[in-house]
């Protein structure tokens, strides 16, 4: 009930005219401002000069008997805070000795968005209740709310004009019947319920609630008791309650929607979250539904290339029903289904009765036809899930005979669900191919490593989680012809094809000039950075060379040296036989490969026992957008420190390190070279695998 507007004045100004007609005092109450007004007939009642009035509510309060103000002014704050009607009596002390009983009824006003503005309305003197009772009626005629008096026995005494207005019902029709026998439908109801515990509570009760037909309305309903009986005040407020539906329509809408791109975006693997689509729009769209994948890569495995991924149903005891339908429908399909149809089309399959015949129609004869009769779809629809202009999958949405065919907002909602699952299963492939193609270029720049004698080495390379975003990592293992083994990790600056590439050109450079002579780790930086500088390739790039020794007296010791050199890299990291973890990190590294040319490259060296375990690896590992290096570093000691003590194989240990260390999404891409120098007074382990070296080469 708004309290704006031009019909609003002139309702406000053909009520006054009744009310001073009828010497009624009325009042009103601005909410925002507190500030309080009176017709002259309420100064009249109350027995105050307008001239002594300020207008405020403690200014009304001094006019009343003390005993009362407390309740009323409970009664005026509780009515300034809420809507619906108010009615109160109080007394009034008169100069000359006598009491005056008021009795005053209002209504709080609302703006659009039913906040409450103003409190109004009228107050009678029920001293004289003869006197008074044509003064309550007109201004009980005035009011905008319907009003219904009961007696003890339920038989209606009392029916406005804006009652007869609500109920389609004239008073002279009403008057002296039950409200039980005038309005049957309320019986057993809401209704009925509010009604009595008003009655036998003594306290007014505020409810709304629908009627049906023949009203087919909804109503705000305050049920006071008054005179023994129960008052109803009330208001069709049957539009505001259709336009508040369809803002809860709206926003079940857009939950789902967001929940839906939610569940689309937050993975790569779309595949799995189209899938799980179907608990999403069940029951929020349909009573069931099936969600099927059209493949396009491989062997088809299903027929034309179909296969249900997931399905859902809002009835738990029909799950199983469906799980057994959906295991058995594509093959079961013929070739007129509405499945194959809205796969060739592209366009959706509208059945909106008989869905159970319909599609048992286009089913084989056999389980899946069995099946649907237990799931007895009474409506449904096909609709394509489109990418880039192609079909990548089906939504299926089926509905019974209770719910009823699908509304138009809700078949647009499910269009908006199909359209965006198309283009995250579209995108998911593209992702894939890109993803493939780049791994692959990646991955064809990678040769095996050497295992000589009792060295055994492991590499791993994981590609960053974004498609074609392969970086430039890189790492090596071979020997020179002194049988000395080389360890290269590396990573170019740049994250593209362009920088696999550029890493190619370097590995190939230093592989090379390593593989022709025993260059140690600091002459093979120095000669690859001249290549390159010779080359003109403006690569710039991060490198640590290791080379493991070993002469006879260091053999008879159990020993091997490392000797390492690093072109700007982060530390390599050695884990002792005893579990101990230990940075290589040296003086300080050397500037990058590619940056001064001549720089002067410095080496340093260590000597391993048996069992020794080096990881060198690129920053991908220790580095994130919100973590710095150094945190990085000291979390790497403390996971390997952790591994350390579960003496595990090196291929477990790297690839549990990788688990704890890496996001399940990587931004950077990371190259692993892990070295583990086994007992050589024993044989060479089973799970180091077999000696392998190059044809003519001495094995270690």
């Amino acid at each position: 009930m708004h309290g704006t507007g031009d019909g609003d004045d002139v309702s406000r100004a053909l009520l006054a005219l009744s009310v001073d007609a009828a010497r009624i005092g009325t009042f009103e109450v601005d909410v925002a401002t507190g500030r309080l007004t009176w017709n002259r007939w309420m100064f009249e009642l109350l027995g105050v000069d307008p001239a002594d009035f300020g207008g405020g509510l403690a200014d009304a309060y001094r006019h009343i008997h003390p005993d009362d103000v407390p309740r009323v002014a409970a009664e005026v704050d509780a009515a300034l805070t809420r809507t619906g009607a108010y009615a109160t009596e109080y007394r009034v002390p008169l100069r000359d000795g006598r009491v005056r009983h008021l009795s005053a009824r209002g209504r709080m006003l609302t703006d659009a968005d039913d906040r409450p503005v103003r409190l109004v309305g009228a107050a009678h003197d029920v001293t004289a209740e003869r006197e008074s009772s044509g003064r309550v009626q007109a201004a009980l005629e005035s009011l905008a709310i319907g009003y219904l008096a009961m007696d003890a026995d339920w038989r209606i005494t009392y029916v406005n004009a804006q009652a007869e207005r609500i109920t389609g019902r004239p008073r002279g029709e009403l008057l002296g019947g039950t409200v039980w026998e005038h309005f049957p439908a309320a019986v057993g109801t809401v209704f009925e319920d509010h009604y009595r515990r008003a009655s036998e509570s003594g306290e007014a009760v505020t409810f709304e609630a629908h009627y049906p037909e023949p009203l087919d309305i909804w109503v705000e309903v305050r049920a006071v008791p008054e005179n023994g009986g129960v008052a109803l005040y009330f208001l069709d407020v049957t539009d505001r309650r259709r336009v508040q539906e369809e803002a809860e329509r709206a926003a079940r809408r857009s939950a789902l929607l967001a929940a839906v791109t939610e569940q689309l975006t937050g993975t790569l693997d779309a595949e799995r979250a189209v899938a799980y689509l179907a608990r999403l729009v069940v029951p929020a769209l349909a009573d069931w539904c099936v969600v099927t994948l059209v493949d396009d890569e491989g062997p088809a495995r299903g027929r034309r290339g179909l296969r249900d991924v997931g399905w859902a149903h809002a009835d738990e005891a029909l799950r199983t029903t469906l799980d057994a339908y959906a295991e058995r429908r594509i093959p079961a399909l013929r070739e007129e289904s509405f499945l194959f149809r809205a796969l060739v089309t592209g366009r959706s399959v509208v059945v909106d009765s008989g869905a159970t015949a319909a599609v048992q129609g286009v089913l084989v004869p056999g389980d899946a036809q069995d099946r649907v009769a237990e799931l007895a779809p009474e409506s449904f629809v096909v609709l394509p899930l489109r990418g880039r202009g192609r079909t990548v999958g089906l939504l299926t949405l089926f509905n019974g005979a209770a719910r009823g065919p699908m509304s138009a907002t809700d078949r647009d909602t499910a269009a908006d669900v199909a359209g965006r699952a198309g283009l995250a299963l579209d995108n998911s492939r593209l992702y894939r191919q890109q993803r493939d193609l780049a791994a692959g270029l990646q991955r064809s720049l990678f040769t095996r490593p050497v295992q000589p004698d009792h060295v055994q080495i492991v590499v791993r390379y994981t590609p960053a989680a974004e498609a074609a975003d392969v970086g430039g990592d890189w790492y090596d293992a071979f020997m020179q012809p002194d049988g000395a083994s080389v360890l290269v990790i590396g990573d170019v600056i740049g994250h593209d094809t362009e920088a696999a590439a550029a890493m190619g050109q370097a590995r190939t450079v230093l592989r090379s000039l390593g593989a022709a002579d025993r260059s140690g780790p600091a002459e093979l930086l120095r000669r690859t950075d001249e290549v390159l500088e010779t080359l003109r390739t403006g690569i710039i790039a991060t490198a640590l060379v290791g080379r493991l020794e070993q002469e006879a007296d260091l053999a008879d010791q159990g020993l091997t040296r490392l000797r390492w050199s690093s072109a700007g890299h982060p530390p390599a990291v050695v884990v002792s036989a005893d579990g101990e973890v230990e940075f290589l990190a040296g003086e300080k590294a050397d500037l990058l490969l590619g940056v001064v040319p001549e720089t002067a490259r410095r080496e340093h060296e260590a000597l391993l026992g048996h069992g020794a375990t080096i990881l060198l690896y690129t920053d991908g590992l220790i580095e994130a957008r919100d973590q710095p290096i150094e945190v990085g570093l000291q979390r790497l000691q403390e996971t390997l420190t952790g591994l350390a003590a579960d003496d595990l194989p090196l291929d477990d240990l790297v690839d549990r390190l990788q688990e704890r260390m890496l996001p399940p999404h990587p931004e950077d891409d990371v190259a692993l070279v892990a070295v583990r120098l086994h007992d050589q007074r024993e044989p060479r382990p089973a799970e180091a695998g077999p000696n392998r070296t190059p044809p003519g080469l001495p094995d270690g």
